[in-house]
């Protein structure tokens, strides 16, 4: 599988763009996991503006961001003009100062936020930039600790098959999908992987509970494997994203990593890029699915994505280790790490949550979203193998031989599929979601919306991904 199939999307070919703005990106814009086709051929979208839950393009044509931007844009589009202020009176007030041996208070008052809404003894808050930023953060910080016990041996982490972590050095180790890593091996050593949470595929008639067992003993079996005494750190995301919302099978699930963890001297922690800050209706996935980690990685969601920002939360027990040992610090920085206006705007982003109950509303209508999607994929269970997730985070896994569960090349290839019928099909409904060819060859479609949707706005997504499997299952003849 190439990368270009991992990352099919949604801009395939939407509108004109009459400020000439698609031919600048064209020529002089490196865009993120973008194919050669949309530097070359494929028209290019311009989104100018945002209003709720939608986006809006040069020619005025709304399009329902059923993806909240990239998994992040909590409060959707309304908020930003009060987010705005938070940010210009910081900007005349303090436009930039570090975080190396000073502070400043959006710092110092965030970190304290994010202590009180950080399940058990997590109060010490390490800022950066965004998710990548963030997980090599928590590499460096576990690998110290680990040291300063007198347990430098442990340099390895454990991690899932298929998940994401980011794309720098460190965070790309920790990958699960070999698309991404591949052509840059070799990477950081001694990364491992062990099975992930994804039931569709596993034998007939295995229940949740014998798949929390195998998952266990296997994870349980490659620790033994490597050495217990080789291992610095377990992460793994509550809920996966990447193979397509991916949650535990059971609640002893996480105790059981937990409890591994605590066997054998392991440093677990969450990686919450995605599932932080409400996506599962509570703050923190960890909290949703009730297991403490040591550590949390968090971004995206702390400022709904209005600025970039992302950080780890540590426990006391880690940080004032790594404090009383040899180096004295957390030898780790970045410049621009609790930048006052990144941090600013997170406080804002935060009140204006609280205020509004974001989260409350995530845990009231996640039943609902439930309800109205798995209806969708009854309907064209013809083409849906599974539907799946939790909270604000659900996907579709589509298949043409269901005793097979996978899609077969005949009549139509899943590629082709999706960039012939499907994605043409999301443009023309007006509809943003991520749509990918998974680790397994199947297509994967996935909504993750604003947290602030409603019941008609959950109304108007179902009906729109109800038009557009139809638009494509029609146009491929299936």
């Amino acid at each position: 599988m190439t990368l270009q199939q991992e990352t099919i999307d949604l801009a395939d070919a939407v509108s004109e763009t009459p400020s000439g703005l698609a031919e600048i990106a064209k020529r002089h814009l490196v865009m993120n996991f973008t194919p050669a086709s949309k530097y070359r051929d494929d028209e290019l979208p311009v989104f100018v503006r945002g209003e709720h839950c939608s986006v809006f393009d040069e020619s005025g044509r709304r399009y329902f961001d059923g993806l909240a931007g990239l998994f992040c844009v909590q409060l959707g589009y309304t908020y930003g003009a009060e987010v705005g202020d938070a940010v210009r009176e910081q900007l005349a007030a303090l436009p930039y100062q570090t975080t190396w041996s000073v502070t400043h208070p959006p710092a110092a008052l965030l970190a304290q936020k994010i202590a009180k809404l950080a399940p058990g003894d997590l109060n010490r808050v390490f800022f950066a930039s965004g998710g990548g930023e963030s997980n090599e953060a928590a590499i460096k910080l576990a690998r110290q600790y680990q040291q300063t016990i007198g347990q430098g041996s442990r340099h390895k982490f454990i991690a899932r098959r298929v998940a994401y972590h980011g794309t720098s050095f460190g965070a790309m180790s920790l990958n699960g999908m070999t698309a991404v890593r591949s052509m840059f091996e070799p990477l950081m050593s001694g990364v491992r992987h062990t099975h992930n949470t994804k039931r569709y595929r596993r034998p007939e008639g295995e229940t949740p509970e014998q798949t929390t067992a195998f998952l266990l003993g296997e994870l349980e079996s490659l620790i033994v494997q490597e050495g217990p005494d080789t291992i610095a750190a377990i992460i793994m995301e509550p809920l996966q994203n990447a193979g397509g919302s991916l949650k535990p099978p059971t609640p002893e699930y996480f105790a059981g990593v937990r409890a591994l963890c605590d066997k054998y001297g392991i440093l677990m922690i969450a990686d919450e890029v995605i599932t932080g800050f409400g996506r599962l209706g509570r703050w923190f996935g960890s909290q949703h699915y009730d297991f403490q980690p040591d550590m949390i990685v968090f971004a995206k969601g702390i400022a709904s994505a209005y600025m970039p920002l992302g950080g780890v939360i540590a426990s006391d027990r880690i940080i004032e280790t790594v404090l009383d040992g040899p180096v004295g610090m957390f030898n780790h920085a970045l410049t621009y790490g609790g930048h006052p206006v990144a941090c600013a705007a997170a406080l804002k982003n935060l009140e204006i949550m609280e205020r509004e109950g974001v989260v409350e509303n995530v845990a009231e209508l996640s039943p609902y979203l439930e309800e109205r999607l798995t209806n969708v994929a009854q309907k064209h269970a013809r083409i849906v193998g599974d539907f799946r997730g939790d909270g604000f985070h659900r996907s579709f896994e589509l298949v043409t031989d269901h005793a097979a569960k996978r899609w077969e090349a005949e009549p139509i290839s899943a590629g082709d599929f999706v960039g012939q019928h499907l994605n043409p099909a999301l443009v023309e409904v007006g509809l943003i979601c991520r749509v990918a060819i998974d680790a397994e060859g199947n297509p994967l479609v996935q909504v993750s919306p604003p947290l602030v949707m409603t019941r008609a706005d959950i109304d108007e997504l179902a009906d729109l991904l109800d038009r557009a499997f139809t638009i494509a299952s029609a146009g491929a003849g299936l």
